[in-house]
């Protein structure tokens, strides 16, 4: 009986043999997964959605008080500081009043002598007048008795042939005389200055007081005082300054009442409506937001440097006095917004022509859906038709340069 020899494989056909096939397994593996692209992808939810508009704008008061010096003088003292609450009435600054207290002692001179010359000419004349015309009556209604009684003696001796015709006639005409000088003298005392004048001498006098007004007013004005309560939010004078008329001498508001007036590009006021809500923020106060609406939408466009704009006014809605006049603020207008919506991010949704389309993952292939779009922001887009909550649509490729196409294999990756 013959026996066969069992030969054994050399170390180095093994290895060789064991090599090839891992070069084998690796080609394998490379061939079925030549064409699993990895991409990002993203879950269809529901989400609230809004649409924004940002601009800057600055604080103003809604109903300020501007304090100016009604007259060139000095400063003698500034009562409040920058940051104080006052009340209405209260005292703010005191200028050098020796101006207007002379101004004023004018003006009422003026006056009283306009008065007390309407009142002479209502009266026919001066106390003084008056009186010599009284005593000037007197006289002539005497001389017009004894020129009566002579008249009427020379008559009756006249009829006794004692007395001639001219001395009867000389007598005629001294009473006659006298009877004129009353009759003058009678309408003296009754109308002696004629309508024009009595006019002019009222005029004169509504003249006189309104100058005593504007001085009284001018001399109340040295003495400045606040018509509302409110914030003392800016003071650019100090004790001893010289002012000018007109200038500027203190700033008063109730700082729970202020706007912001802001300025948006003209491609973007035709959004803009009035009650539309916006958050305010500012730089100085980190962390911190207000909140507010708008109460006056762009009526026109105006050029400001480069840019056409249109003018907005926003009320601030919780404002507690922590927001200072004439500074920078950020707001944010939104102007549409969808609650609970079902959406995706804007990063999956492809145009074509006047629709879109998403790349939804079926089975890690990719599959091209037609959908239907609502509400656009910045970061998502609304989706009314053609996904479910339940789908996953593709983003990227993990690769920027690759290319998503319908069918193409996948390979997800976060």
């Amino acid at each position: 009986m013959q026996t066969a020899e069992t030969k054994r494989l050399s170390p180095t056909v093994v290895g060789v043999i064991l090599l090839s096939l891992i070069i084998l397994a690796f080609f394998l593996y490379r061939a079925f997964n030549r064409d699993a692209v990895e991409i990002r992808v993203a879950a269809v939810s529901h989400q609230n959605l809004l649409s924004t508009i940002s601009s800057t704008g600055k604080i103003e008061p809604v109903e300020p008080f501007q304090a100016h010096a009604p007259t060139p003088g000095v400063v003698e003292q500034v009562l409040v500081q920058v940051g104080q609450k006052i009340k209405e009435g209260q005292l703010l600054v005191r200028l050098d009043d020796s101006d207007a207290v002379a101004r004023l002692a004018t003006a009422k001179a003026t006056l009283r002598s306009a008065e007390v010359a309407a009142q002479n000419i209502d009266l026919n004349g001066s106390q003084e007048e008056r009186n010599l015309t009284a005593g000037d009556l007197g006289r002539a209604q005497m001389q017009q008795q004894q020129a009566t009684r002579d008249l009427a003696a020379l008559r009756q001796l006249q009829a006794k042939g004692a007395a001639s015709a001219a001395e009867v006639y000389a007598a005629e005409q001294r009473l006659q005389s006298a009877n004129s000088i009353i009759q003058g003298l009678q309408q003296r005392g009754t109308n002696r200055y004629s309508s024009g004048e009595r006019d002019r001498a009222k005029a004169d006098v509504e003249n006189a007081r309104a100058a005593v007004a504007a001085a009284q007013s001018s001399y109340a004005n040295v003495n400045i005082r606040s018509p509302l309560a409110g914030t003392v939010y800016n003071i650019p004078v100090a004790t001893y300054d010289f002012v000018p008329a007109g200038e500027d001498l203190m700033d008063v508001a109730d700082l729970n009442h202020i706007q912001i007036r802001a300025y948006f590009d003209e491609p973007e006021i035709g959004k803009l409506a009035v009650g539309q809500s916006v958050k305010i923020i500012w730089d100085a106060k980190p962390g911190i937001a207000w909140h507010g609406h708008i109460i006056r939408s762009p009526s026109t466009v105006i050029s400001s440097g480069t840019r056409n704009v249109g003018e907005c006014i926003i009320s601030v809605d919780d404002a507690q006095g922590d927001l200072l006049p004439n500074t920078n603020v950020n707001v944010t207008v939104t102007y549409s917004q969808r609650f609970n919506a079902l959406s995706i991010p804007r990063e999956a949704i492809h145009p074509e022509g006047s629709g879109y389309f998403v790349f939804r993952v079926v089975n890690d292939k990719l599959v091209r859906t037609p959908v239907q779009v609502g509400l656009i922001n910045l970061t998502r887009v609304e989706i009314l038709g053609g996904l479910i909550e339940k789908d996953t649509v593709a983003l990227s490729a993990a690769n920027s340069i690759r290319e998503l196409t319908n069918g193409l294999s996948i390979k997800i990756v976060e």
